[in-house]
Parts: structure tokens; sequence; C-alpha cells
């Protein structure tokens, strides 16, 4: 099915429409967190390997492959929603892929009081464990979701196969995330307002804003992901709430992340057209982890996934595919190597 041939989106609340779609809708619970998944691709998991062939497996220096599962996360005031016309993409290439509404946005339950950063991993966490149940994984995230995707890929205790980052923030930001951290005069008034600001004109204000920082031409954006986006900011209330969320992210952005640890397959999408996270944040993540692969998208914007959703479920998948292939020769050889040290030491 082509993104031209879409059917109609997922009604209030994630409830499927009646047009038969390839993206099934469920709602879940991760890290004592209920929310909406978007799935596509065959979830059964594999048959288990019979018992007594394990100790031969073991010390096999060969490991059979599986289908690389790949699980999308988005970004900062997005939600499952965005990855749709991607998912379609990859439904119709037989990939299996799940994205799901990270807490506080979407369907997901609220984010409690405290840090963000350590809540979403423990999602993150619980999301990919569920789905090395079925498949080796492969981790993209967009913004937020790229952020995700690098903390998981630190931890060396995760079953990922490989990691996409896209336009993940953190690195070398654009004026207007630098001003959001630096909390100006502007905001401070804004905030501190005794009249809040009629609904209406929040909304105006979102409509026009929205496309210019997530399209690379805003003049391309679909009407439906617009109006998810402004629907976060219904009034005044909503919009401080948002901006004060958004200022606590940026600030823990400042000590998210230990590069030195990521050892996968990584590979860094950066896009020219970028109004949030510019092109030069990825170069320099690029730098700081050395193995990683960089793609640099001059004609993307920050949501790359809403510019160009075939060219970037066809790259999701040929990286899946490549790191899953790279990863499971590292465990072969480590598996092996293992298998003659305890036999050395047996001997």
């Amino acid at each position: 099915m082509t993104a031209t041939k879409r059917p109609a989106p997922a009604g209030p609340g994630g409830r499927p429409s009646p047009d038969p779609e390839p993206i099934r809708v469920s709602f879940r619970r991760y890290a004592g967190v209920r929310t909406r998944v978007l799935e596509v691709g065959d979830p059964a998991p594999e048959p288990e390997v019979p018992r007594r062939s394990l100790r031969r497996r073991a010390a096999a220096p060969h490991v059979r492959p599986s289908a690389p599962r790949l699980v999308l996360l988005h970004g900062y005031c997005d939600s499952a929603d965005t990855w749709r016309p991607a998912l379609e993409q990859l439904a119709a290439a037989g990939i299996p892929a799940v994205a799901v509404d990270l807490p506080g946005f979407g369907d997901a339950q609220p984010l409690r009081p405290g840090p963000m950063l350590p809540q979403l991993d423990a999602f993150t966490t619980a999301v990919v464990r569920e789905q090395a149940v079925l498949g080796s994984v492969v981790l993209a995230g967009n913004s937020l979701g790229g952020t995700m995707s690098l903390r998981a890929a630190q931890n060396d205790k995760l079953p990922i196969s490989g990691v996409v980052s896209i336009a993940a923030p953190g690195f070398v930001d654009s004026w207007l995330i630098r001003t959001v951290a630096r909390y100006p005069l502007p905001l401070r008034l804004y905030s501190s307002l005794p009249v809040p600001v009629p609904g209406f004109l929040v909304r105006k204000v979102a409509e026009q804003v929205v496309p210019r920082l997530l399209y690379a031409d805003s003049g391309a954006a679909d009407a439906t992901q617009v109006q998810r986006f402004t629907a976060l900011f219904p009034d005044y209330r909503a919009t401080k709430s948002r901006l004060e969320q958004a200022r606590q992210l940026v600030a823990e952005l400042a000590d998210a992340y230990r590069l030195d640890s990521v050892k996968l397959p990584l590979l860094v999408v950066a896009c020219g057209k970028d109004k949030l996270v510019t092109a030069a944040s990825g170069r320099q993540l690029h730098t700081l982890v050395p193995h990683s692969r960089l793609l640099v998208r001059e004609d993307w914007g920050h949501c790359p996934q809403l510019d160009d959703p075939v060219e970037i479920a066809e790259l999701l998948g040929y990286f899946a595919a490549s790191a899953v292939r790279t990863t499971q020769a590292k465990r072969a050889v480590a598996t092996a190597a293992e298998a003659v040290g305890e036999d050395t030491a047996a001997g």
C-alpha cells in the first residue's frame, strides 16, 4: 500500500476506523504506563528451540538470523501517529514495526512529577524487552525519541541490535531551543500574564508556527498532522504547561548522554532544513561516536518521517537488516570464543 492510498487514521482514543488497514491499534502497559501502540507485521513469536539442542547451539559459531523488528519513538509534543505514513510503507515491505505514544503524549498516561528522562528510559526499556521476544530489535527515534534511542544504546544489557537517531537534541541546537533553555524575558512575561491569552488566538498562532518548525516545506504540510500538533495547545494554560515542561527537558538534556558506552551500530540522520536541531548537531554526534554512520539530507526538516515517509521507511529497513547482521556476527564470535574458553578450562 502506498502513501497516496493511505486509509483513514484511527479515530478518537486510538480506536481503528471501520476500513481495513495494515496498522493494528491496541493499548498496553509498559513500566506501569498505559499507552497506545501502532503495530504492523506478524506479531507471532518464533517457535522455541528444543531444550536438548541448546548446548550444541551455544557452542556453535553461527547464530541463526532473526528478522529485524523496528521500535519507533516520536519527539516532544508528538505521538505515535507521526509514524503512520512510514508504518504503512514498512507493512507493504513486510517489516514488523511498532510505534508507541511516549508517557505524557498522545494517548499515553501523563508523566509523574520529577525528572522526565528516567521515566522515559524505564518505558523504552519495557517496550524493547517485549519486542525482543519476537525478534531482533532495532530502535529508531526522532527528536526526543532520538535521545531515548541513544540512551537505550548506552545500556549494554538491553537486547538491541542497532539504533537510528534522527535529529536528537542536546548537541548543537537551534536558537529556539537555546532560547527555551535561557528562559528570556518575553517567555517569562508570557508565563506570568495576569489575563490568559484567548484559546482561539493560541490555536491560531500554533497553526502558523507548527508547520514551519516540523516540515522542510511548510506549504506541503499535512493538515491532519498539523491539527494533531495544534491540539496540544488548546489554550493558554496548556501552552504554559508545555513551555515549562520543555524547559525542564532542555535542562535534563545537558547531562543526557554517555556516548562512549554506545557500541551498537548507530545511524545518525541530520536534516538540513531542521529549524529545531541543526544538521551540525548530527555531525557532532557522528564525531563523538566514531563507528556510527552519518546521513545528511539537506531537503529534510525536523520530522523527515512526515516530509518523506517512503524514503524513511526504506532507510530504516535497510539499516535494520544490516545492523542485525552485524550484531549477530559479533555475538556469534563472542559465543564461539566463550565456548573455546570453557573447553580449554575443562581440559
